[in-house]
């Protein structure tokens, strides 16, 4: 990685896009790298569309203002695509991994998108099944390290089971771990 990384995460509050940002950062920082993880800020409540951001760079971090131009954008809850363009700003060899059932080529028509590469994976489903609740933020750090190798699936998963740990039960935590891992896998693109 030679230039500073942005990404931008689209959800809704209580979906998790403001801690999978924060993960995403302490996961990089574990890697050394410098970091900026934050949330957009405004009327929050229960299901208001969200945005949240993560900055990642071999050197320091100068610019202190939301992302406009992401290299990546990660979307949690499909039914965003109707409300908000997700692509906004997305640069042209950008990347943009999205929770659903949806086949990529299937979103790049929905969203008459050109360029830039398109990721799915069904999220919420993997979370349901391994978590117990269908929260897509920590699957969707798997499929972003795969999409992007951003970072190394080992130390990703190291970090966020070290912080984990400290707040959950082991229950929680391993189905976290295998949710990240199972995305990691099932992440398909165009």
């Amino acid at each position: 990685m030679e230039k500073l990384i942005e990404v931008r995460w689209h959800g809704r509050g209580g979906q998790g896009a403001v801690t999978a940002s924060k993960l995403l950062a302490t996961s990089a920082l574990a890697e050394d790298k410098y970091i900026q993880a934050f949330p957009e800020y405004g009327p929050e409540r229960m299901g208001a569309p969200i945005q949240s951001f993560t900055r990642i760079s071999e050197t320091p971090i100068k610019i202190h203002c939301h992302v406009t131009n992401p290299n990546i954008v990660v979307v949690l809850d499909p039914t965003l695509l109707r409300a908000v363009d997700v692509a906004e700003g997305l640069t042209e060899d950008g990347v943009l991994i999205i929770n659903t059932e949806e086949s990529a080529a299937e979103i790049r028509k929905k969203l008459n998108l050109k360029g830039r590469k398109i990721y799915t994976v069904d999220a919420s489903k993997i979370a349901q099944e391994t978590i117990g609740r269908p929260l897509p933020n920590t699957p969707l750090i798997g499929a972003l390290i795969k999409v992007t190798g951003l970072l190394t699936l080992n130390n990703v998963l190291a970090d966020i089971e070290d912080k984990f740990r400290k707040k959950f039960s082991s229950k929680i935590v391993e189905g976290n771990i295998n949710a990240i891992k199972r995305a990691y896998q099932e992440v398909k693109g165009e």
